[in-house]
C-alpha cells in the first residue's frame, strides 16, 4: 500500500470514529503508536474534522456572541495546531529523504508534501460531507443530482491529488525534486508581532 492509500484510509478511519458521537467535544482515541507517521496522519485528521465542525456551528446565525468569541477561541488555536502538525509531517519526510542525492537540475515543488497532504485530509472530509447529502432523504431531486455530480467531482479530485502526491514522493526519492520548507511565520498568533498584543498604541 502506497503513502497515499495508507492515509486515506486512516483520514476515513478518523472521519467514521468522529461520527459516531458527531460532538467537537469527543476526547480522541488514536488506535496507532505514539509518533508513528500513522498516529499523525491519524491526529491531523482528527484535528481537521473537530475544525469542520467548529466551523458549521460558528455559521449559526443564533449564536450567543459569547459563545462565538469562546469558539473563534478554539478555532484559533485548532489553526495552530494544524499547522504544526503540517509541519511535523514534513519533518518525517525531511528526515526520510536526508540521505538522497539531490540531481543536477533538480526543482522544489510548489508545496511541501505535508501541506498536500493537508488538502488531501480536507478531501476526505469534503467526500464524507457530500456523500450525507447524497443519502439524504429529505431534498429535492434536483438537490440530490446536484450534490451527486459535485462528490463525483470530489472522488477524481482525491484521485488526481493521491497520484500527484505519490509522484512528489517518487521524485524526492529520485533527487529529481527537492524539499524546502518554510517554518510558519503567522503573526497574528505571536505576542511579539502583533500590535494588538504587545499594546501598540
Amino acid at each position: 500500500m502506497n503513502f497515499t492509500d495508507t492515509s486515506n484510509r486512516i483520514f476515513n478511519e478518523s472521519i467514521y470514529e468522529y461520527h459516531k458521537t458527531d460532538c467537537v467535544d469527543t476526547p480522541i482515541n488514536n488506535p496507532y503508536p505514539l509518533k508513528s507517521i500513522e498516529y499523525y496522519l491519524y491526529l491531523k485528521n482528527w484535528i481537521d474534522t473537530v475544525q469542520w465542525h467548529f466551523e458549521d456551528i460558528i455559521r449559526d446565525p443564533n449564536i450567543d456572541p459569547a459563545e462565538a468569541l469562546v469558539l473563534k477561541r478554539r478555532i484559533d488555536k485548532s489553526n495552530q495546531d494544524r499547522t504544526d502538525l503540517v509541519e511535523l509531517i514534513d519533518s518525517y519526510f525531511l528526515d526520510k529523504y536526508k540521505e538522497v542525492q539531490i540531481q543536477p537540475g533538480a526543482v522544489i515543488n510548489t508545496e511541501s508534501p505535508a501541506w498536500a497532504i493537508d488538502r488531501l485530509s480536507i478531501l476526505a472530509l469534503k467526500i464524507y460531507h457530500m456523500q450525507q447529502e447524497v443519502n439524504r432523504t429529505d431534498t429535492t431531486p434536483e438537490h440530490h443530482a446536484q450534490c451527486k455530480a459535485k462528490l463525483n467531482i470530489l472522488l477524481e479530485q482525491q484521485k488526481d491529488l493521491s497520484s500527484a502526491i505519490e509522484q512528489l514522493l517518487e521524485d524526492i526519492a529520485a533527487g529529481h525534486k527537492y524539499m524546502k520548507v518554510y517554518k510558519q511565520m503567522k503573526m497574528y498568533n505571536d505576542p511579539a508581532l502583533n500590535p494588538v498584543l504587545y499594546g501598540k498604541k
